[in-house]
């Protein structure tokens, strides 16, 4: 399966609809283990920190999802929502996380410890000795062919700092980061329980999706199965605040005109 990359935003006006007061985008359909599912990526404001979840639900994908529905979320909008945030002007930058920082490479899916805040956040939650063993083993996992050493020692934690970045379309996390959200697996099913809705929480780019929690009604289903559903990545990684995807099988139905955006390159198959 390709994997293709986009400039800019997603939301192309003529896949625009919507239904009542909800706004949404046609985000096309793919193929998984033979049957057709349709994305339709729902329009929201920008989430700020300490929002409610439930009331979320409540106001942009309960009025607009059917039976048999999975719905996705980015692991941002839950992490805001548990103020699950750290601002710079929070931090204390060392002088030897700088010096670290100029040492790092960039890789295809974000700045990495390139940007010190986010080396330095990783300090701070592992330890120096911690992140300095990490940055060594990972050097040396390079020179043997081995990608991602350093994320695997940090763990999950580390890999899942989001933000600080200068060139992002949302001013605000020029300095703020996002952490993992707090037991995401809790949040699905708190929210299958209050809003009826099977909901997963990813954390997805134009380079890989993983499945950070799920609701009990989605145990069935692997996570691999589920992570090829947004194999694309429909939610976006500009300004698109289409943070809520609704997954829908239309095997055997027509599905809604979709013009898709003009990829700019398409990586390697996979």
């Amino acid at each position: 399966m390709a994997k293709y990359f986009y400039e800019g935003n997603l939301n192309e006006p003529i896949n625009y609809r919507k239904k009542g007061s909800i706004e949404y985008y046609i985000r096309g359909t793919i193929q998984v283990d033979g049957r057709i599912y349709e994305r339709y990526g729902i329009k929201t404001h920008f989430i700020q920190v300490g929002e409610d979840y439930i009331e979320l639900m409540n106001r942009y994908v309960l009025p607009f999802i059917e039976e048999g529905d999975i719905v996705s979320t980015s692991e941002k909008v839950i992490s805001m929502c548990q103020s699950n945030v750290v601002f710079m002007k929070d931090m204390k930058l060392s002088w030897l996380t700088k010096l670290m920082s100029r040492f790092g490479t960039e890789t295809e899916s974000g700045i990495g410890i390139t940007e010190p805040y986010k080396l330095q956040l990783m300090i701070d939650m592992n330890g120096m000795g911690r992140v300095l063993y990490a940055g060594a083993a990972g050097a040396f996992g390079k020179l043997i062919g081995r990608q991602g050493v350093f994320y695997e020692i940090l763990g999950e934690e580390a890999a899942g700092i989001d933000g600080f970045y200068n060139h992002s379309a949302f001013e605000a996390y020029h300095t703020m980061a996002t952490l993992n959200p707090s037991e995401p697996d809790k949040v699905c099913n708190e929210i299958l329980e209050k809003c009826h809705i099977p909901l997963m929480i990813v954390d997805a780019n134009d380079i890989n999706v993983n499945i950070l929690g799920k609701a009990n009604v989605l145990n069935s289903i692997s996570d691999e199965t589920l992570a090829a559903l947004i194999y694309d990545n429909p939610a976006g990684q500009d300004d698109e605040c289409t943070p809520f995807i609704i997954i829908r099988d239309i095997t055997g139905k027509k599905p809604e005109p979709y013009t898709p955006k003009k990829p700019i390159v398409q990586a390697a198959a996979c």
